[in-house]
């Protein structure tokens, strides 16, 4: 039940994806504003699922 926790919270980071970008930083002209952030958040998403993962097993 824990897992599913944390498969929330990347649903969280891709929501904010788009929101983001398009209320807080939609002032900012310059290309790195929504870069930056979609960059840190695909970052986020990586580190969430490798802690998701790391207890799968192969067989």
């Amino acid at each position: 039940m824990q897992r599913s926790k944390w498969i929330w919270l990347v649903w969280v980071v891709v929501a904010l994806c788009y929101l983001v970008p398009y209320t807080i930083l939609r002032d900012v002209h310059a290309w790195y504003g929504s870069f930056l952030f979609w960059s840190l958040a695909g970052v986020l998403v990586i580190a969430i699922n490798l802690y998701i993962t790391k207890d799968f097993e192969g067989r």
